[in-house]
C-alpha cells in the first residue's frame, strides 16, 4: 500500500508538473487567440469607418448638389416670372399704344369707327372693303379693291403682317 501511495503522490506530482508546463502554454494560445480576434475586429472597424466616411461625403455632396439644383431651378422660375411680367407689361403698352392708335385714326376718318375694336390684350380689326383709293393708317395706303384681314400686329406708326406691303 505504500507503492501505492508513493505512486499516486508521484502521478500527482507528474500531473502537477505538467499542468505548470502545458497551463501557460495554453494560456498563451488562449492569449494570442484574443490577440488576432481583436486585431480582426480592429481592422474591420476601420474598413467601416472609412466606408462610413465614404458614404457621409457623397451623401453630403448629393445633398448641396440637390440644394444647388433647387437654387438654380428657382433662380429659372425667378427669371421666367419676370420675364413673363415684363412681357405682360409690353403686351399693356402694346395695348394702349393701339388703343390710342386706334383713337387717333378715328379722330382722322370717323368712317373707320367700329373697324377696330380692343378686346382684352390685343387690338382686333373686322374683315372689310375699301371700295376707294385712301390711306388707312400712317404711310399704309390700301389701294382699289381690297379685303384686308386682321393678322396685323400694330407697332407705333408701324403695322406688321401687312398684306399690302
Amino acid at each position: 500500500m505504500e507503492t501505492l501511495i508513493v505512486v499516486i503522490i508521484v502521478v500527482l506530482v507528474l500531473l502537477a508538473l505538467l499542468a505548470f508546463l502545458v497551463l501557460p502554454r495554453m494560456r498563451s494560445r488562449a492569449t494570442e487567440r484574443k490577440r488576432i480576434e481583436a486585431q480582426h475586429h480592429l481592422e474591420e472597424a476601420n474598413e467601416r469607418s472609412a466606408k462610413a466616411e465614404s458614404a457621409q461625403a457623397a451623401a453630403e455632396e448629393q445633398a448641396a448638389r440637390a440644394r444647388r439644383e433647387r437654387a438654380e431651378a428657382e433662380l429659372r422660375a425667378t427669371d421666367s416670372e419676370r420675364d413673363a411680367q415684363q412681357r405682360m407689361a409690353e403686351a399693356e403698352r402694346e395695348r394702349a399704344e393701339a388703343q390710342r392708335l386706334q383713337e387717333r385714326a378715328s379722330a382722322l376718318d370717323p368712317r373707320l369707327q367700329g373697324d377696330h375694336t380692343v378686346q382684352g390684350d390685343r387690338t382686333v380689326q373686322d374683315d372689310r372693303t375699301v371700295q376707294d383709293d385712301r390711306t388707312v393708317q400712317g404711310d399704309r395706303t390700301v389701294q382699289g379693291d381690297r379685303t384686308v384681314q386682321d393678322d396685323r400686329t400694330v407697332q407705333g406708326d408701324r403695322v406688321d403682317g401687312d398684306p399690302t406691303r
